[in-house]
Order: structure tokens, then C-alpha cells, then sequence
């Protein structure tokens, strides 16, 4: 297994693993059935009893929260579901200075698969895209910018006293020109400045403060509508909001995601409270420490905009290491995932950047946003700039997952705690009220009509393994990182790492019961080697997702392992694996149809034993499953061209005509005994 033509080591199975590929779907589906084309929950074990129902309702009674039915659908080994922890409604600045007039309770509307209203087909016209979803989700959360919430109240709602005042009309009515997205956010920014002036908010009384509790309240009221308290478990719903912290146009934000119903008086956000490590304090204060039920958890996203920001390594001035310990274990306490995938691209990984050896991954080069913007960004290397979001500053290898993994193994073993203990989701941050809506065939330019904005992606999901569709069940799942992000599809994957996995276990209708008897899922910890382990297996395996009629999933071309390790001076190290699959197996899309050509998997499954450990190194293992290539949503668009889009972006070299749609698990973390 050693040895390969590729730089970054590439390299795949013998072929008596690869022959456990081709395993029947109804052995798979026994270990974990995705949830179907009309969104229910997967099928599972038997009810819960009348006891376990009691309990949770004396439970939920003695600190005040609502109690509900025991899902008739739960399933003890786990069983997948997919959802969307970021997306914005007309509460969000941005949203709605693009037009979004749709609340809270549309956007759970749309994610049960309804028809809502989205924003105007052309600026300034009275005609607005009507919007469904492919296939309802399982569950989802408003994230609307806690920034600027009672200004924006004060704007768009009739009943406001300074609703026909200068500014507010200006917000309202400003022009929205078409272009690039460069113009189009000076153009929001300008709109969005208008609700900056004091003369909007100023008083002793706080007008705007005051007008923020309206659309707070509301956001939780909505939640709490479409929370299904039944034992049919049919969606759930999470309160969150956006901490929109963005010193310089470097996106440094998070989604704040409440387990319940149990939340904060009022969001903490980033003009409240602009230092990160104060806010974890403040939430594990507010509401974890506040004895009602709460509890909370922050989530990164788009460090790919941070310049070096999100993942710098940043104590807050503990200088002692047990004083940096315990600020590193509450940023692991508090950020337990980290969404990879989004409207603006990739967090992934990056090519050619600063102290990173093992060579190109050819699939690091997938949705980079910033190459959109001029020339190749400049590489920060040790240190971190500003303005990624405009184009400009560098770009840092702590911008992207993979690095900041490896960051975090380099910080266990300083001092003892790795902050950058980080589990995998996908999302959309979509801004038309309109959850999940990720399917690349349906941005054709017809049914999802676009102004200019081709350098976007169609975002991603959420994927959870959780015993039941329930509030604590999903939020558990999140705690413990037995999730994993995708690209926009609902492929079915599962991961497991032990010492003792067999490669027969691929063909085992039993195979996640003994997944989880024999090692960790996703997101865990390797348990200690017996003495006859020679080095680590990892389980995978995968189904494709089937789509619907109208819009088919892709077949899988391959499994890959990424492991990652440090080495002398702060060098950072990577290594590919193909584990299943076909990398060369020559599928292609035929562009003038779309229509994908050559063989693809429906399933792929492997155990595969790290051919290189090395027992003294701490390494971490993930999993990236990948289709076979289709045609990205732009390519669609500008073959409906309609006059709304420039003709010279869809001939723009640097825009790509197909992509591999994928999906990454969370990790899996070796640590050497006794270090």
C-alpha cells in the first residue's frame, strides 16, 4: 500500500477490501435507513413504553419546560436525519434589503415542503418566486442577525414610529443594483448603514433595543408552532440567531443554537458583546449555569472569510497554560461543530498554503469563494488580515477545517486540551426564508431565478445520527459530534473507528450495533489499543441519495480518508486515501443536457486499516464521500439565460461547469497513551 504517482499520497484499498463494495442496499438500509423523498423520520424500533413517556414529562415539568410525546419512530443504534441550522428571514438586515419579506413561520413552512413567497424575480419588480423544496427536512432553525434586529423591526413594520422617516424609506426603497456580488454587498452595505444612523436609535429610551425584544419573541413563538410535540416526530425546530461579528469585513460569525425552549431574555450579540471568549462565558452563565433547562451551543461558520481570524489562537490574556487550558476547554464545551460547507463555498481544505505538507488535493480546489475576487489572495502564513469578504487580505491555513483540526491537536499537546475539537455540519445560510433549498438541478434559472450572483453555492445540510427526530435526541447528536455535513444531497454515510473491526463487518446486517460495541461513531475519541492492535480500522460506508423523480441524486464515485498530523515546526501534515470506489472510473455530464454519463455506486463500503501509524503520533481521521461529476447549478442558469444575468459572468473562466457533489463526516481522534 505504499507508494503512490500523487504527491498528497492518494492511495487505495487491496482488492479483496474493494470487493466488499458492491453490498446489497437492503443489508445497508438495515443498519441506517435515510429518511424518504417526503422528509418523514426513518423507520425504527417500537415505540418508547408508557414509563420512558412519564418520566420525560416529570422531567421536563420539574424545570418548567414542556413536556411531550415519546416518539413512536425511535431507534436505539440511531438513524439519520437531515436539516438546516443557518438560514435567515426578512428579520435579517440583509435579507431584507434584498427583498425577503418572509418570516420565521414561512421559513418552517417551506422546510415542511409548502409553497412560500420568496423575493422579486427582477429588483423592483411586484412578482416574487414562489418556492417549494425538493423534500421536506427534518428539522431546522431560523438564524436571523441578532444585530440590528429592533432597527430593522422599526423599518418594515407599518406600526413603527419612524417607519416613513428618511432613513427607514431609504433602507426600504434604496436601489439594488445588478452585478457581481462585490456590488451587490456595497449596495446592501450602503442600504444597511442607513440603520447605523443615530437619529434611527437614539433616545434615552433605546428605541431600537426595545423594538429587538418583538422579533425575538417572535422567532421563539414560530419555533415553538412547528415543533412537533407528537409521538409521529415529524420536525423539530431549534431557537437560534446569528452573532454577526465582522471587524473589517472578515467574517468571524456564529449561530447560536438553543437545545429547547429555555433560551436567554435577549441574544448576545456581536455590538453587545464583540469578544468571543466573553460571549461563551455569557452563554454558559445565561443559560447553562442558569438552573432552568438551557443549554446552548455556538457554531463557526465560514471561516474560509476569517483571514486567520476564526481558529488564530487566541486566549483572551490567560498567559499560565492551566489558565489557557481552561479557555481552550470552554471553547471546545461551547463550539462543538463547525459548519464546513455553505452559500459561500468551501472550508475544507486549500492548496499551497503556509507550512502544509503532503502535497495538492486535487478536491481542495471545490467552491473556493474568494477566487472570485481578483487575483490569488496572498497567503497570511503566521499571521491574519482583514476584508476577505470584499476580496481582500489574505487568505490563512486556519481559514479551513482541516488545518484548524491540526491546529488543535498542536494545542492539546502544548497544554493539554485541544480547543479545536470540532465535528462537521452543512447549511444553507440561505436569505429567502427558505431552508435546505440546495439542490443543484433546481437552480435552473427558471424555477430559481438569479441576479448576477453565479459565484454562490447551492450550500449544504446538516446530517445527524440520533435516536429519534426530538429536540434533545438532535441536540445530543450535535453534542457529540455524531454528525456530518454535505454538499447539498442526502447520502447516507456512517463512520466508526476501533482496532478490531473486521472487513467482513461491510456485509453485516448488524453492522452498527457492532460499530458502536467495537469502537466510537463519528466525532469520537479512539479508545485505547489492546495489545494486539497494530494499528486503527475505520468503518465507512455509504448510500447514495436517490432524489426524487424530478431531480435524481448522483451515483457515488469514491471514499476517501483524510488523516492529518503535526510535525516539527509548526508544519502540518495530510495524507488522502481512496478506500472505495472508483477515482478514475469515468463518469462525466454531458453539458448541453446535464445529463450524467458513465457508472457510479449506489453504495460503497470499506474497512480500512491505517497502512502508516505511527503509535507515538496523535493523528485525526475523516471521511469525504464523493459523486461523480454533474453540472453546477450556474451551468443550468446561464443556458436559461434570460437577460436578468450577465452574459459575460457565464463565460467567465473562472466559473466551474460541473462539481462533485460530496459529504464529510466528523472526525475521528487518535491520542497516544499516556501523553
Amino acid at each position: 500500500m505504499k507508494g503512490s504517482p500523487r504527491e498528497i499520497k492518494i492511495q487505495t484499498v487491496p482488492a479483496r477490501l474493494r470487493s466488499l463494495v458492491a453490498i446489497g442496499l437492503g443489508l445497508f438500509l438495515l443498519a441506517c435507513s435515510p429518511s424518504d423523498q417526503e422528509g418523514s423520520a426513518p423507520t425504527g424500533a417500537a415505540p418508547a413504553g408508557g414509563e420512558e413517556t412519564l418520566a420525560r414529562e416529570e422531567a421536563a415539568a420539574a424545570i418548567g419546560l414542556r413536556g411531550r410525546e415519546a416518539c413512536a419512530n425511535r431507534d436505539p443504534s440511531r438513524q439519520v436525519f437531515f436539516g438546516d441550522l443557518h438560514v435567515h428571514t426578512g428579520f435579517s438586515m440583509d435579507a431584507s434589503v434584498a427583498g425577503t419579506i418572509a418570516g420565521p413561520d414561512d421559513a418552517y413552512r417551506f422546510a415542511r415542503g409548502e409553497e412560500v413567497e420568496g423575493v422579486p424575480f427582477d429588483p423592483g419588480s411586484p412578482s416574487r418566486m414562489r418556492l417549494r423544496i425538493d423534500r421536506p427536512l427534518d428539522f431546522a432553525a431560523v438564524t436571523d442577525h441578532a444585530e440590528n434586529f429592533g432597527a430593522v423591526a422599526l423599518c418594515t413594520r407599518p406600526d413603527s414610529p419612524v417607519y416613513d422617516s428618511p432613513n427607514c424609506k431609504g433602507y426600504r426603497e434604496g436601489d439594488f443594483p445588478v452585478g457581481p456580488l462585490i456590488s451587490r454587498g456595497e449596495a446592501i452595505g450602503r442600504r444597511m448603514n442607513l440603520l447605523n444612523i443615530p437619529e434611527l436609535c437614539a433616545g434615552e429610551d433605546d428605541p431600537c433595543g426595545r423594538a429587538s425584544a418583538d422579533p425575538w419573541i417572535d422567532t421563539q413563538e414560530a419555533a415553538e408552532r412547528w415543533y412537533d410535540r407528537s409521538a409521529a416526530c415529524a420536525f423539530t425546530t431549534f431557537v437560534g440567531y446569528e452573532y454577526t461579528f465582522m471587524p473589517r469585513v472578515s467574517k468571524i460569525h456564529r449561530n447560536v443554537i438553543f437545545r429547547n425552549e429555555a433560551v436567554i431574555d435577549s441574544p448576545i450579540h456581536s455590538d453587545l458583546e464583540p469578544n468571543v471568549i466573553e460571549l461563551w462565558r455569557r452563554l454558559r452563565a445565561e443559560c447553562i449555569e442558569a438552573d432552568n433547562g438551557c443549554d446552548v451551543m455556538a457554531i463557526p461558520h465560514n471561516p474560509n472569510l476569517s483571514n486567520g481570524h476564526m481558529f488564530a489562537v487566541d486566549y483572551g490574556g490567560a498567559v499560565t497554560p492551566a489558565e489557557q487550558a481552561e479557555v481552550a476547554a470552554l471553547r471546545a464545551r461551547m463550539e462543538p461543530l463547525l459548519e464546513m460547507t455553505q452559500m459561500k463555498g468551501d472550508s475544507e481544505c486549500r492548496n499551497g498554503l503556509w507550512q502544509v505538507a503532503g502535497g495538492p488535493d486535487e478536491l481542495c480546489d471545490y467552491e473556493k469563494f474568494r477566487d472570485w475576487h481578483g487575483a490569488p489572495p496572498d497567503d497570511c502564513e503566521d499571521g491574519t488580515g482583514w476584508g476577505a469578504l470584499v476580496g481582500q487580505g489574505c487568505v490563512s491555513r486556519l481559514d479551513f477545517a482541516r488545518y484548524a483540526l491540526l491546529e488543535g491537536l498542536s494545542e492539546e499537546e502544548r497544554i493539554g486540551v485541544n480547543p479545536y475539537k470540532l465535528g462537521f455540519i452543512g447549511s444553507t445560510d440561505a436569505h429567502a426564508a427558505d431552508p435546505g433549498d440546495a439542490v443543484e438541478s433546481l437552480a435552473d434559472g427558471v424555477r430559481r431565478p438569479v441576479r448576477g450572483d453565479l459565484s454562490v453555492s447551492r450550500a449544504g445540510l446538516v446530517a445527524l445520527w440520533a435516536e429519534e427526530n426530538s429536540r434533545d435526541s438532535l441536540f445530543d447528536a450535535m453534542r457529540r459530534r455524531e454528525a456530518y455535513a454535505t454538499s447539498g444531497p442526502r447520502m447516507v454515510v456512517r463512520m466508526f473507528g476501533g482496532w478490531d473491526y473486521a472487513p467482513s463487518l461491510c456485509g453485516d446486517p448488524d453492522r452498527a450495533v457492532r460499530g458502536y460495541s467495537g469502537g466510537v461513531p463519528m466525532g469520537g475519541d479512539l479508545p485505547a489499543p489492546p495489545e494486539s492492535a497494530s494499528a486503527p480500522a475505520l468503518a465507512v460506508w455509504t448510500a447514495r441519495d436517490p432524489g426524487t423523480p424530478e431531480s435524481p441524486g448522483g451515483l457515488l464515485q469514491r471514499i476517501q480518508i483524510v488523516k492529518g498530523w503535526t510535525g516539527e515546526g509548526r508544519t502540518f501534515h495530510q495524507a488522502v486515501y481512496d478506500v472505495a470506489g472508483e477515482p478514475d472510473n469515468g463518469a462525466d455530464v454531458d453539458l448541453q443536457t446535464c445529463e450524467p454519463r458513465g457508472p457510479g455506486a449506489e453504495e460503497l463500503c470499506a474497512v480500512w486499516r491505517d497502512p502508516d501509524f505511527d503509535p507515538d503520533q496523535a493523528a485525526v481521521y475523516y471521511a469525504r464521500v464523493v459523486e461523480n461529476p454533474s453540472c453546477r447549478w450556474s451551468t443550468r442558469t446561464c443556458q436559461n439565460y434570460t437577460g436578468v444575468i450577465p452574459l459575460d459572468l457565464c463565460s467567465d473562466p473562472r466559473l466551474p461547469k460541473t462539481i462533485q457533489e460530496r459529504a464529510w463526516t466528523s472526525p475521528i481522534w487518535y491520542t497516544p497513551q499516556g501523553s
